[in-house]
């Protein structure tokens, strides 16, 4: 039976790290001049499990839903975006150096480190008592006072141990550049922290041009970039990132049955994907930003512990109010349906937001560490019986970068030719790959280890009678069956509709 990888978490990441790289799913950016920190590349097998995790839940969202539309806005926006979302005066950071080590360190997440080694030692209310006062600290805006806090605990550098620092200081995570090639002057132009904001500026000419009537959603996949003072944890935390959101817009005082259903719909879909439901969990949000309602993290199991892989908020009119109020263009909708109270339209209003936003590069990351198994498996019978380890990536087959390799057992008597007529008939259909190299079982373990669902073999016998042999992946199952039904018996397991019948 299956079971996750249960070597040390270090080793395990390490594992996965190594892995993503020798089978070309990540490799880390500029590596010949010794890498980019915090910047990845996706290879081959990377971009393909990435854009089907993505294309995924663009149907999920809008062919799913008739009520949800889609956007591609731009990255670069009018810098007043960034006044009014609030990012210029408060997109911040605390930051701290150490003195000896010379290595720069967010001062909260030294502290959350120290409450979580509370945690672990069996003291949550010392944990919780240091959160909290953290958490007081940084909404006064006293960095006096999280630097004391930070000697008051005794934390040191985790490198040097070194306990001398800086003084902690703000630091803005937006990058930006020249707004203009001719004149020096002008305001800088950031690359976009979020995608949200791209929604929000274009809330009005998507409800006209779509014909969308409250409630509906506005949905957008994009890159957002943030100069993250540390990042770490391979593609969990990058400068450089994807995000996948839908801002659902709604009419004031239904915003809760909103945030309840979409949260519930959210869960779904991880666990639709594959993710196991045991290391799934929500997180609600102690401390609100002051216009919330209600904020959610659906947190993953990684390696390193449970960890953000999606946010559901609870936003108010918060956004389109403060465009509105920035632009002096109303960001208001008429909504003509009746108000039972009072027998008359709801009118003019500015809607409430209800959002949901994955990370294309954590959920992916999510995907591959679930993916990630090993098992032991029996060879052979009697006597000659014997076990071994068989390391594999177990993706939905919907999700997998490669549907089926196609093997001719050896490189003569046709079977290369029958090998390429099967790829030809499928290629429309599926991501194929012809292994015609090494031994079928090297083959079909280099397959495993890229999560390839099914594997076909053209024999002697392919020759004849037009039939193969399909080998299951994950129970390595060989089923003989006739070229003419490869299409069907692998289009119905491949399909997003295995995914969407779970939504």
């Amino acid at each position: 039976m299956s079971k996750p990888v249960t070597t040390s978490e270090n080793t395990q990441l390490k594992d996965i790290v190594a892995h993503a790289k020798e089978y070309g799913f990540v490799f880390q950016s500029s590596e010949i001049y010794d890498g980019l920190a915090a910047v990845y590349d996706y290879g081959p097998n990377g971009v393909e499990l990435k854009n089907n995790l993505k294309r995924l839940w663009w149907e999920a969202m809008t062919q799913l839903h008739g009520n949800v539309v889609g956007i591609d806005a731009a990255i670069f926006m009018d810098p007043r975006t960034w006044e009014a979302s609030g990012h210029v005066a408060g997109f911040n950071d605390p930051l701290i150096d150490n003195l000896d080590s010379q290595k720069r360190y967010r001062a909260d997440v030294l502290i959350e480190e120290k409450a979580a080694e509370y945690e672990r030692a069996g003291d949550p209310a010392r944990a919780a008592a240091l959160t909290a006062t953290l958490g007081r600290l940084l909404t006064e805006n006293d960095l006096a006072g999280v630097k004391q806090l930070i000697l008051d605990e005794k934390i040191v550098d985790p490198l040097s141990g070194s306990a001398k620092w800086t003084d902690v200081r703000q630091f803005n995570l937006m990058f930006s550049t020249q707004g203009s090639a001719v004149d020096s002057d002008a305001p800088p132009v950031y690359l976009r922290p979020e995608t949200a904001q791209g929604i929000f500026v274009n809330f009005l000419n998507v409800q006209k041009s779509a014909r969308q009537k409250i409630p509906f959603g506005i949905a957008q996949i994009g890159k957002a970039f943030r100069n993250e003072i540390v990042a770490r944890q391979f593609i969990f935390r990058m400068r450089e990132f994807e995000q996948m959101e839908m801002q659902f817009f709604v009419r004031p005082g239904t915003e809760g049955e909103w945030y309840d259903t979409w949260k519930a719909a959210r869960r779904r879909f991880h666990e639709a994907i594959g993710l196991a439901p045991e290391k799934l969990r929500f997180h609600d949000h102690d401390k609100l930003a002051h216009y919330a309602k209600a904020a959610v993290d659906i947190e993953y199991e990684f390696p390193f512990g449970f960890k953000e892989i999606e946010g559901i908020h609870s936003r108010s009119d918060f956004d389109l109010t403060q465009h509105q109020n920035l632009s002096r263009k109303k960001q208001q909708y008429f909504d003509n349906d009746l108000n039972p109270d009072t027998g008359k339209p709801y009118g003019n209003y500015v809607p409430y937001v209800v959002e949901t936003s994955v990370g294309a590069d954590r959920l992916f990351l999510a995907t591959l560490c679930q993916a990630y198994q090993e098992e032991t498996i029996t060879e052979g019978e009697g006597e000659e019986q014997t076990t071994k380890t068989r390391t594999l990536l177990k993706l939905h087959p919907a999700l997998a970068p490669i549907k089926a390799a196609i093997f001719p057992l050896v490189r003569k008597d046709g079977m290369p030719e029958k090998a390429q007529e099967i790829f030809d008939s499928l290629r429309f259909d599926f991501r194929l790959v012809i292994e015609d190299k090494d031994a079928i079982g090297k083959r079909y373990t280099r397959q495993d280890l890229i999560g390839t669902p099914f594997c076909i073999v053209v024999d002697g016998q392919t020759l004849e009678d037009d039939t193969v042999t399909v080998r299951d992946r994950d129970t390595r199952e060989q089923t003989r069956m006739p070229i003419s039904a490869l299409r069907a018996y692998i289009g119905e397991r491949v399909s997003f509709k295995t995914v969407f019948a779970k939504l």
